[in-house]
Order: C-alpha cells, then sequence, then structure tokens
C-alpha cells in the first residue's frame, strides 16, 4: 500500500515513492537506472542510457515553445545509504519504509534519499505531464554523485542541445546556488606488520555523535568518530603499552562519521579503562551543544587476528592524531563561506593495511592540490601512499545569468520577495557539466531537506508543494 499516494503534487510524491522502492545507493544504480529507462519507454520518449547507468530522458517542446532554448533539469539516482545500528535492513537489496510526520516524508531507521530522489520525481512528473506548458525538456539523471561524481565525469552530453541548466540538488527553499567548490577523495594508506603480543583484548567505541554532510555542515563543529577514535587510542597508549589490531569507522567519504570502533591489545586493563574514562568525560564537555550524546566505552574483547607490531601500532596512532580535518580556510571574498575543508569519512583496517579517505573540498584550485600535497606527505613520512579519485572542479561564479535572472522574477512573483543568492561548500555537479557544457547557465534549487546523509533526514511536503509550483512556472516563462 501507497504511503505517499495521499500527498500533492501526486505525480511528484508518486514518482519518489516508486523510486524509494527501488535499492539505489551508490555504485547499486543499475535497477534505478532501468526503471528511468522503462518510463521512457512507456511513454515513447528518446532516452540515451549509458553503460554507468546514467540516464538523458527527452521531451519536445510543448505547442508554442517549439523556438525556445531547452532546459535541462538535472539530478542523481544515487543515495547514500545510512541506518541506524539497530536496523536490520539490507539497503543493497530492500526498499525504504517510508512514512510521514506531520509536514515532514522520513524512512523508518535509514536515511531517506531525498537527495537526491526528489529531484528525479519532480522531472519525471515534468516527463509525465500532459497539462504544462514548457520548452524542449533535457532530463539528465546521473549516477554515483555521491562518491565523487562519478557520472557526470563519464556522461556524454552530445545529446543536450541546451545550456540553460536547472540543477535540482539543492536542500534549502528560498536559496538559489549559484557556485559551489570543487573536490576530489583522497585515500591513503599505510602499510601494517603483525607479530604476537600478549594484552588483554578489549574494544573501544565512539558512538553516540550526529554526523550529518561533509560540506554543508563542517562548519557546525560535529565530532568525526574516525578523529575522536585516534585522539582516544592516543591517550590510551600514553598510559600504557598498546597494539592496535583494527580500526574501522564510518561509511561514506562525504558523510561525518557518527561511529568508529578499535580492537586493540593492552599490557594494563586498568589504566586503559581510567584513561578512557578520562577522555570520555572530556568529550561529553566539548561536544555537549553539538554532539550531546558522544561516548567513548571500552569493553573486554576477542582478538580473532594478531595485532600490529610496535612501529605499525606507532604509525597508524601517529596519522589518526596528526592528519589535518575540518575546515581549513575560510573565504576572504564571501563572509561566512568556507573556502577549503577535509573529512575523514571511511576508517579501514585489512591484514596487511590501514586505510583512510578523505573528501577534500575547496573553491580554489591551488588550495585543493595543497591539501592533496599535505595528505600524501603525512602519509609517504609514514611508509604509504595516497590514491587520488573523483577529481572535480569548482563551479564558478557567472556574472550573466539569463536563467537566474528569470528564475529571481518567478520567485519575488510567487513569495513576495527576493530569493538568496549563494555560493556552498559542497560540491555540486553543475561544475563538471559547466566544464563540459561551454556557455551553460547554472542555477541549483531544491525543497527544504534536513539532516542529509543521516538516518534523521526529513523532507518537507508544503516545501516541495511550493518548489514544484516554482519550477512548473519557470517552465512556462521560458519561451
Amino acid at each position: 500500500m501507497a504511503v505517499l499516494d495521499q500527498l500533492e503534487p501526486k505525480k511528484v510524491f508518486q514518482f519518489f515513492e516508486e523510486m524509494c522502492a527501488i535499492p539505489h545507493g551508490s555504485g547499486n544504480t543499475k535497477a534505478v537506472s532501468d526503471w528511468c529507462a522503462d518510463f521512457a519507454k512507456k511513454r515513447g520518449l528518446e532516452y540515451h542510457q549509458d553503460a554507468t547507468n546514467n540516464i538523458i530522458i527527452i521531451k519536445e517542446a510543448t505547442a508554442g515553445y517549439e523556438k525556445a532554448d531547452p532546459v535541462i533539469l538535472q539530478g542523481h539516482l544515487d543515495m547514500v545509504c545510512e541506518k541506524v545500528p539497530e536496523c536490520a535492513k539490507d539497503m543493497t537489496k530492500e526498499g525504504l519504509d517510508l512514512d510521514v510526520d506531520g509536514d515532514l516524508v522520513l524512512a523508518k531507521g535509514t536515511t531517506l534519499g531525498g537527495d537526491d530522489g526528489i529531484a528525479v520525481a519532480m522531472a519525471m512528473a515534468v516527463l509525465d505531464a500532459d497539462d504544462l506548458a514548457h520548452p524542449r525538456i533535457e532530463a539528465v539523471f546521473t549516477v554515483d554523485e555521491e562518491i565523487g561524481m562519478l557520472g557526470a565525469v563519464a556522461m556524454d552530453v552530445s545529446p543536450l542541445k541546451g545550456r540553460k541548466f536547472l540543477n535540482l540538488d539543492s536542500e534549502a527553499e528560498g536559496i538559489f546556488t549559484v557556485s559551489c567548490a570543487g573536490g576530489n577523495m583522497t585515500k591513503c594508506t599505510l602499510p601494517v606488520r603483525r607479530s604476537d603480543f600478549a594484552g588483554a583484548p578489549l574494544t573501544v567505541t565512539v558512538s553516540g555523535l550526529i554526523g550529518g554532510h561533509s560540506g554543508q555542515e563542517i562548519d557546525k563543529g560535529k565530532g568525526n568518530s574516525n578523529l575522536l577514535m585516534g585522539r582516544a587510542l592516543l591517550a590510551i597508549s600514553q598510559v600504557t603499552e598498546l597494539r592496535l589490531v583494527a580500526v574501522n569507522g564510518g561509511l561514506k567519504d562525504n558523510a561525518i562519521p557518527r561511529e568508529t570502533t578499535a580492537a586493540v591489545l593492552v599490557a594494563d586493563e586498568q589504566k586503559a579503562r581510567d584513561a578512557a574514562e578520562q577522555l570520555d568525560a572530556a568529550l561529553r564537555n566539548e561536544y555537549r551543544v553539538t554532539d550531546k550524546d558522544v561516548t567513548l566505552t571500552v569493553a573486554s574483547g576477542k582478538v580473532a587476528d594478531s595485532p600490529m607490531d610496535a612501529d605499525s601500532t606507532a604509525r597508524c596512532l601517529c596519522f589518526l592524531s596528526c592528519a589535518p580535518n575540518g575546515i581549513q580556510a575560510m573565504s576572504a571574498d564571501i563572509a561566512g563561506l568556507v573556502q577549503t575543508s577535509l573529512n575523514l569519512g571511511v576508517l579501514t583496517t585489512q591484514e596487511n593495511f590501514m586505510a583512510a579517505s578523505f573528501c577534500v573540498r575547496s573553491s580554489v584550485g591551488s588550495q585543493k592540490e595543497m591539501l592533496k600535497a599535505r595528505l600524501a606527505c603525512l602519509a609517504r613520512q609514514l611508509g604509504g601512499k595516497t590514491e587520488v579519485s573523483g577529481e572535480y572542479g569548482a563551479w564558478e561564479y557567472r556574472e550573466e545569468s539569463p536563467l537566474r535572472d528569470l528564475m529571481v522574477e518567478v520567485y519575488k512573483d510567487q513569495y513576495g520577495k527576493a530569493p538568496k543568492i549563494e555560493a556552498i561548500h559542497a560540491g555540486v555537479e553543475c561544475g563538471l557539466f559547466s566544464g563540459k557544457m561551454p556557455g551553460l547557465d547554472c542555477v541549483s534549487i531544491g525543497p527544504d531537506l534536513t539532516e542529509i546523509h543521516t538516518p534523521r533526514e526529513r523532507l518537507s511536503i508544503a516545501s516541495t508543494q511550493r518548489m514544484w509550483k516554482f519550477v512548473v512556472e519557470v517552465l512556462k516563462r521560458s519561451r
């Protein structure tokens, strides 16, 4: 039984619910891409689906708009799959359990994927409608945006005639995004050796953190569980001999990690527990505003693998203690805008190495290169290496933008006030498409979404209704 069938606009929420029934985490987008292709086939629409699962669906102009410039509507098919610890859902195989709470749509126990499923749903509603006035619509749905905009990098844009590009991947109604940071994923790998050590086995856990988007919320002072684990292990190692067995935390490079666990062996269990207890109290005080439920715990454990030797343990702890993280520079041009940052999003351990994956962002290309160099330098000094993927450039502000001017006009008419025109620290695909399509005129908008990339993600129904009305009117006036 449909959960959202009573919500308006009906078609938008119908397509959103259909999409939510299909597993579509990053790297798992074949089924949702095929769903889009089937949508196009049933309606006789031109479509182009590539080997990476990107898809373009084209609908020709309605009567009277044949000579109007085409409009590109763009969003991404993949979502960040996060869930609460007690949720047993396999998000690679099962759809979401949607619910409505007043004005909010949510998914029980998991992320909602409103980022960016609502963009896909809105574009599909436009493509499906037979009562809307519009120029040629070119709906562009990319994949793997959340893991480095890999779909946009691979996409062949030759079928696209439009140069007016309306990206629907923003999360704050009333804000027109017109510039964003560039970025990459930088993975640091440290080789480790293992040897026996006679010690008490313990499991150290950092949990209870809020997490969030590593771009839009990097300035909120939220705790990063991977970095706090490094702090905890260092504190324990200062009072008793410690050997690291494994440390793992975080699920996505671009999400601030909420929980990290480590298996260790220590010479003196009581001293280790005392040090952790003291740091737990300190963390609760430090993060009482941003992460009031932060918890550092130590429990008796079982060690199945041999621990790292003393040198490997020391190098891993040094890396976790000294790696740069968070805001590195604020913009001197735009008050309050983060210019450069990075987030240690994923920490994993295998038999022969520890790997740390960072999401690096900057609106200044030279500072992005500087962070890559710093991470490479640190890893190299500790005997490791770095690998960079998902490189994308910044989206630069455009002084003259007919699309932005039209959208401001429509917004003023509908809302009775001017929208905010902003640059953001998060990455959106406009930058990549601007590089591929000279002269592209881009604006990014979206309905109100809160706490994206976390199981607390919520989509406002009323905001979605207003944004739908707004998009329809922009298309109507695009002639």
